[in-house]
């Protein structure tokens, strides 16, 4: 019983050895330990407070682009709206030629007026189109030209100094297209 004993108190005597030496070694090391513990909750705060300052920054940038992407639609649909007015207009000043065509050549088949109103709204139309701001102002310089040319016709129709029963210098412009 005695080795029983023996053994046991040996056994006893080294748990407590571990333990006073653990023990030992917290004391000798608790100063590290509650630094490592503080730089670790200081490094946590830092990290929490880097993110929220790269939140409020992402927000701001955020609402930067959503103001900037708004007042490019407003001007973008204030600029599609003029174009519609003037598309708009443009259509009702070709209405009025094709009356005055009509008014200016009264024998002129309807077929012919449809034919030179349809041609000046397939010019609009092209240059209404463009991409290209060269091609745009190209197709602007027809129907200016066609235009112009059909009101030189019309007006010197009604004036008298034109023999002509059609709008020849028109009708040229259309086959030359």
């Amino acid at each position: 019983m005695s080795t029983l004993k023996n053994w046991t108190l040996t056994l006893l005597k080294l748990f407590h050895t571990v333990k006073n030496e653990n023990l030992q070694w917290q004391e000798n090391n608790q100063e590290q330990q509650n630094k490592l513990k503080h730089s670790r909750i200081l490094a946590t705060k830092a990290l929490e407070a880097e993110l929220k300052k790269k939140s409020l920054q992402l927000e701001h940038e955020i609402s930067v682009i959503r103001t900037q992407n708004e007042t490019e639609l407003t001007l973008f649909k204030t600029k599609c709206k003029q174009d519609i007015k003037d598309y708009k207009q443009y259509l009702s000043a070709l209405d009025q030629l094709k009356q005055s065509i009509q008014t200016s050549y009264q024998h002129l088949p309807e077929a012919v007026a449809f034919t030179i109103h349809h041609h000046a709204k397939h010019l609009l139309n092209q240059m209404w189109e463009a991409k290209d701001f060269e091609q745009k102002m190209f197709h602007e310089m027809q129907l200016i030209n066609f235009m112009t040319t059909l009101h030189e016709d019309t007006r010197l129709h009604l004036e008298g100094t034109s023999t002509e029963k059609l709008p020849q210098r028109t009708l040229g412009l259309i086959q030359n297209q």
